[in-house]
């Protein structure tokens, strides 16, 4: 059986997982860029303390939340990282057709942990579902004859 549309599916998905990668780290390299200028703290604290409406509180919240940016773009990149060997090893066991049922799995599973609604991830979803419900076709077909002398009568093929 040809697993065409599951392997496309995987592999543009991949791709995407790929690119969503190296965009990650070039966010996160830009985020330490700013974290490192001294004078970007300062600035953001200037601006939070000079509006009224925030208290100190607030502002102390609102500069740890930032500071804590970091580690949530490495969850991120962490999250994709798996998704894309998970994906790439769904492909390989999809290949040869040799165990689609796993790799409908894995390929659900890397859908999850690319982003819950991104386009990736519902590319994974659909060459996962696909996976697990795509059934050979059934070779043996059961061949009636016609033993009646009616030829008009209506048999099964």
């Amino acid at each position: 059986m040809s697993r065409t549309a599951e392997k496309t599916l995987a592999i543009i998905s991949a791709v995407f997982t790929g690119i969503a990668i190296i965009i990650s780290f070039a966010g996160l390299s830009i985020y330490k860029i700013a974290q490192a200028d001294p004078n970007f703290h300062n600035d953001i604290e200037s601006d939070l303390l000079s509006d009224p409406t925030i208290g100190l509180d607030e502002t102390a919240l609102i500069l740890s939340i930032i500071d804590l940016f970091g580690v949530f773009i490495w969850a991120i990149i962490l999250g994709l990282i798996i998704s894309f060997i998970l994906t790439i090893v769904g492909i390989i066991v999809i290949w040869k057709n040799k165990r689609p049922k796993l790799a409908g799995i894995l390929l659900i599973i890397a859908g999850l942990l690319a982003g819950v609604l991104s386009l990736t991830s519902i590319l994974l979803y659909i060459a996962g579902i696909l996976c697990l419900t795509r059934k050979p076709p059934n070779l043996e077909k059961t061949i009636y004859q016609n033993n009646n002398e009616d030829s008009n009568a209506m048999r099964p093929l």
